[in-house]
């Protein structure tokens, strides 16, 4: 198992001067060395906004929300659609329910003020160990062990850990959490996050840039590009589909909300067959419908090719204007309708 440093003091220090000079500029952030913390508001925001998103498609999600919504309890006041319909874009759309729902729990049962411990903000809904520890480092100083994909990279060359990912997680969160201490916590947690992001790279890394060369012994190896070792992966399964179009005489599309549990759980959706379709799947209403072609979509789990057909009808929808449309619809219905109107 590898073994932590006994010169920790030291390789914290060279992290922390490297990050106050290459800390990255980002709109949620607090500059190191202003000795203010960053709203703990705006922190668990871009927290949530940032799981399995990249922080350039996440920014302009964050600044569009913090100017509608200010506080927490200015999100916690908003209709559930019209926060779904805001997130559109972003995926993995069960994060916007849990954000709705701790915000409201914020607002509602502490007054505004989010819980200042890990402790505290785990028991928020929809919190998990990740978030709690990145929130209680970063916007209330805690000496929490902050752990997300590019920290694990981070520590897997560190330490040249041999057990393949997903297995190697509890020892990856194990050396990271030796390295944590009070001093800057905030800044700590950041550092690494960084470090990660720019520098210590997943494919051709820089290391020629780290301030960590000296105790990494993934770069002592000559290939730290090696590190983490992933287990093999099973192949995505992938589905078949059918998304069907209906148009109005004014030119609107039908839409529908989907139901609150499940995979787009709660969003404005196109009506479309189960996703394990058989050719002669039955449209939702009786129209004279035509091939549009298909689109392909990718979730975390399968691969989606959907079937696009359309016609001009009328039905019990949630008739809405294309444009609306195209800027309400998760991507897989905005491919699907652009399809369509292709």
């Amino acid at each position: 198992m590898p073994s932590v440093p006994s010169d920790v003091p030291a390789l914290r220090a060279a992290l922390l001067d490297w990050y106050d000079v290459h800390a990255r500029t980002l709109v949620w952030r607090t500059p190191p060395g202003t000795g203010t913390r960053p709203d703990p508001y705006r922190v668990w925001l871009s927290e949530v906004m940032l799981q399995q998103t990249t922080t350039p498609h996440a920014t302009p999600y964050f600044l569009e929300f913090t100017r509608r919504w200010a506080t927490v309890g200015d999100l916690a006041a908003v209709e559930d659609g019209e926060l779904m319909a805001a997130w559109a874009g972003l995926g993995y759309y069960a994060r916007a329910r849990n954000l709705l729902a701790c915000a409201r729990a914020v607002a509602g049962e502490h007054d505004g003020v989010f819980p200042d411990t890990e402790e505290g903000l785990l028991a928020l809904p929809g919190v998990g160990a990740y978030t709690a520890a990145a929130v209680a480092a970063i916007a209330f100083g805690r000496a929490a062990n902050v752990v997300d994909g590019n920290v694990e990279r981070v520590m897997a060359r560190l330490f040249a850990v041999e057990t393949p990912v997903p297995a190697a997680r509890p020892e990856l969160r194990r050396l990271a959490g030796s390295l944590v201490r009070d001093e800057r916590p905030g800044d700590w947690a950041q550092a690494l996050m960084d470090l990660g992001a720019t520098v210590c790279r997943p494919k051709s890394p820089l290391c020629g840039d780290c301030p960590l060369t000296r105790w990494c012994a993934g770069h002592a190896s000559g290939q730290p590009e090696r590190y983490p070792l992933k287990a093999k992966r099973s192949e995505r399964p992938h589905r078949h589909g059918f998304a069907w179009v209906l148009r109005d005489e004014q030119g609107r599309v039908g839409l529908v909300r989907r139901p609150d549990k499940g995979l787009l759980g709660g969003m404005l959706g196109l009506p479309t067959s189960d996703w394990n379709a058989a050719p002669d799947a039955v449209p939702p209403v009786p129209a004279d419908w035509r091939e549009a072609g298909a689109v392909e979509h990718v979730f975390t789990h399968f691969s989606l090719t959907l079937t696009v057909r359309t016609a001009t009808g009328q039905g019990d929808f949630i008739w809405t204007p294309i444009e609306e449309a195209l800027a309400a619809l998760p991507t897989v219905f905005r491919k699907a309708l652009e399809r369509a109107l292709a």
